[in-house]
């Protein structure tokens, strides 16, 4: 009997030191890095809690936070991120939830947060934040802002932001503004604004607002409330009270609108309205008023007008 309670105590002395491990500044209770951390604990794969992340290096499982972490933190996340009510990492791969997010390089995953998920870097999966998301660089999948969505980068995917969203460079996919949506580079695929939509580049797809939207090339189809305005348009575009092509522009396609203003810019195709304007006519105008200034006879008509 002894014997074996001396080799049970010097079992337990070996065991004790790699199962529950004090360290600064936290505590693990684990196997190596699988277990328990409490604190702030460098290394874990399991749970994890503490308040707020200085020393992180790399949390596996859960790791739950109460605040953001430090300006020097450089953890890396992989599972769920929770937040209570805040979390944060350099890079998260997985599951986020907390009332805030943020993300100082990449985020891969799901991401809930009733305030704002945000990432200096690239945004990946399905996001959804009650006042907004913001990154750095590229967003792409599904992500609903509640009030607003911005991207640094490209967006590909469905990007929705209740008051308005924007991105820096080209968008692929839905794109739905509650008041706007901006694009600085080119569109392809469906935008959707309250009151406009504006793209920097081309726009290829459908654009439709309810006041005004504009691109500086559009191919496809524009249905705006008011108006709306292009250099180069190919397609339809339908804006009840004015469109136009700016100078030295073209329209290949119709547009229906109660004044079509292509007074420096080059008609082929069809116009419908009130007062139809072009410096060169290749095509058909009807309307009230029609002018073509490039005809060298009966350049203004009522009703229609035609030139090759």
């Amino acid at each position: 009997m002894r014997a074996i309670a001396v080799t049970s105590l010097a079992l337990a002395a070996f065991l004790l030191p790699q199962s529950m491990e004090a360290q600064e500044p936290g505590i693990k209770i684990a196997v190596g890095d699988v277990g328990l951390g409490i604190g702030d604990v460098p290394r874990l794969d399991g749970l994890r809690l503490n308040f707020r992340d200085l020393h992180l290096v790399r949390a596996r499982g859960v790791n739950a936070t109460i605040w953001m972490p430090y300006d020097e933190s450089r953890g890396a996340v992989q599972g769920l991120a929770l937040g209570l009510p805040l979390t944060g990492a350099r890079t998260m791969e997985g599951v986020a939830l907390g009332l805030g997010v943020g993300v100082e390089q990449s985020f891969a995953g799901v991401g809930f947060a009733p305030i704002g998920l945000g990432a200096g870097g690239p945004i990946r999966g399905i996001a959804v934040a009650g006042v907004g998301i913001g990154s750095g660089g590229d967003v792409e999948g599904v992500m609903v802002g509640g009030v607003g969505l911005g991207s640094g980068g490209d967006i590909r995917g469905i990007a929705v932001g209740g008051v308005g969203g924007g991105a820096s460079g080209d968008l692929t996919g839905l794109a739905i503004g509650g008041v706007g949506f901006g694009v600085g580079g080119n569109l392809t695929g469906i935008a959707l604004g309250g009151v406009g939509v504006g793209v920097g580049g081309e726009l290829k797809g459908l654009a439709v607002s309810g006041i005004g939207a504009g691109a500086s090339r559009i191919s496809g189809v524009v249905l705006a409330g008011v108006g709306a305005g292009a250099e180069t348009v190919r397609g339809v575009v339908i804006a009840p009270a004015y469109f136009k092509v700016t100078p030295g522009g073209t329209l290949r396609g119709v547009s229906v609108s109660a004044f079509n203003d292509l007074r420096q810019a080059s008609q082929h195709g069809l116009t419908i309205g009130l007062l139809n304007i072009a410096e060169e006519l290749h095509g058909v105008q009807i309307g009230l008023i029609n002018i073509a200034r490039n005809k060298r006879s009966f350049s203004v008509l009522p009703l229609v007008n035609y030139h090759r």
